[in-house]
Parts: C-alpha cells; structure tokens; sequence
C-alpha cells in the first residue's frame, strides 16, 4: 500500500515564497524554492497577501466631505479698480484678471464677457503691459506687482479655467479639514515610523533603510499595485487640496513634513516591485506613471520591467 507524505513548510519558506511572489510568477516561485506548484499556489492564496489590503486603504483615504463645511455662502464683490500701469486699457484687462482670480463663477463670467469688448487685440494689450513691467529692471528697480508666472495678461480663458478649479479645491479642503495644511495622521505615522533615520543633505532618506521600516508594519502595506495606485492617489489628492488652500495668498503650497515624501517615494518603488495581478492592473499603473511623468530613468524602467517581464 503506498502512502503519501504531505510536504512540511517551515515558516521560513513560507515568507520566502511571499517575498518571491511579490516579484516572480508561481511557476518561476516553485522552480526558486524547489517547492511543488501547487504547495506555492495554496500558500499564496492562504496568506491573503495578494488580495487588496483593505485595511491599508481605509486608513490612505481623505476625510469625508462635510458639504456645509465646503460651502462658501459669502457675497464676493469686485475688486477695486486701480490705475496701475497708466495705461487705460491695459489697467482694464489687469482688473478683469484680478476679477477672474477670485474664483467667483459670477464674476469670472462677468469679466470674460466684458474681456470681449475691449476692441484692441489683446496680445498688443499683452506687449504694451510687458514693456512697462520690465522698465523698472531696466532701471534697477522692482515692479509694482509680480510677472504672471503662468497664463499671460491676455490668456483669460486659460486663467478662467484654473481659477474656477482652484475654487473647487479650495471648497472641497474646507469640507474635508478643518486645515488642510496642518499634518495628517497619515504624515505623523510616517515621521513616527521612520523616527531616528537622518536624512542626506538633499533632505532624502537612504531607500533601504526607509523600506524596512515601512515593511515592519504589514497592516498598512500595499499588498497590490491597485493598493499601490490607491496611495499615491490620496498624495496627490492631499496636494492638490494644499494647493489651492496656500497659508498665505502668495506663499508656496505646504508640501508636508520629508517623511511623507519618502514614503510616496517607497510606494512608488513598489511599483517596480508587486507583480500585476492581471493585464488591467498593468495598464492602471502604465497610465500612472505616463500621466506622472516618471516614465523616464530608472524607476520608470523598472517599473516597466515588472508590467512586462
């Protein structure tokens, strides 16, 4: 009567088929460890490491939107108009930039109309407003008021367009938090983690080091590139909030303590680093990456590497 000896698996293999999966097919996994297929295959499905971590999703999503904290109900007026440059037309389509910039809807619509019937081509208004901006450099001085660092004096419609997206963000920060700029428990937990690491003198943290100590806490680890994907969204989403709610008018958008960086930095190497489960997957993350233009260098092409190898 032959017998069937079940094979034993110590804990020690069992974490090495986990991290060997997480970059290898099953196949390539048993021919690595020396393990039968299906041994892999039942080890794999049991751990529940490559299903999402629903866990970690929760915990990397924004606050809810409360719609009465995100409701402006306030009366916007106007802006003053002013003789900045002397020239009357000129000082015309400064106002309706200025009135364009509030992000009121109202106005915004209001200024463009009017925009169409100043009878000079705006791109003269344009050269006439850039000889006398840059006239004080030519004399050693500064101008009144800043050059446009991204839509000229006469883009309106592009001004129009970020303006009132700007406004949507800024009402959705203030229905999310109650100060988008302050840390998050997601940017505590990652100065709590990586407490004790110093960073180099660009104010980055060495990658190993930074990955060990995120992996020592599996619960908020992405299992998947769809948790992948999922984290880096609400990076971006966080700075887009921040973005359209600076400190100060002016002032730079709050970019968040250097360990949060170093953790988007670690997930993103992910990327180069979970298998896709499927060929959506792989394109979901492709188009992440093409769409944050880190395609190019090293990280883009190993993250290449793992979509298709």
């Amino acid at each position: 009567m032959n017998t069937t000896t079940k094979q034993r698996v110590s804990e020690e293999q069992r974490r090495r088929v986990l991290d060997l999966r997480r970059r290898m097919s099953l196949r390539e996994v048993a021919a690595e460890t020396g393990l039968p297929l299906g041994t892999v295959k039942t080890l794999v499905s049991r751990s529940g490491a490559f299903r999402d971590n629903l866990e970690h999703r929760a915990f990397f999503t924004l606050p809810p939107f409360r719609p009465s904290a995100g409701t402006d109900m306030s009366t916007r007026t106007a802006p003053p108009q002013r003789a900045i440059t002397g020239d009357k037309e000129v000082d015309a389509m400064l106002w309706l930039r200025e009135c364009i910039e509030t992000g009121d809807e109202a106005l915004i619509g209001i200024a463009l109309e009017a925009s169409k019937r100043i009878t000079t081509p705006h791109a003269e208004l344009e050269q006439r407003f850039r000889e006398w901006e840059w006239k004080p450099y030519r004399l050693g001085l500064k101008p009144g008021i800043p050059p446009f660092r991204i839509h000229g004096l006469h883009e309106l419609e592009k001004l129009a367009g970020e303006s009132l997206a700007l406004a949507r963000d800024r009402a959705e920060a203030a229905g999310r938090f109650a100060n988008v700029n302050a840390d998050t428990d997601q940017e505590h937990w990652c100065c709590v983690v990586l407490a004790g690491l110093e960073p180099d003198d660009f104010d980055l943290y060495d990658d190993d080091e930074v990955a060990e100590r995120f992996k020592a806490h599996p619960e908020w680890l992405p299992h998947t590139l769809a948790d992948c994907l999922h984290e880096l969204d609400y990076w971006n989403n966080l700075w887009r909030l921040r973005r359209a709610s600076p400190e100060a008018p002016g002032a730079y958008a709050y970019q968040g303590p250097e360990e949060a960086s170093a953790r988007r930095f670690f997930v993103e190497d992910m990327l180069a680093e979970i298998r896709p489960r499927n060929r959506d997957e792989a394109k979901a993350v492709l188009r992440h990456v093409n769409a944050h233009h880190y395609l190019d260098g090293a990280k883009g092409d190993a993250i290449l590497e793992n979509l298709i190898g």
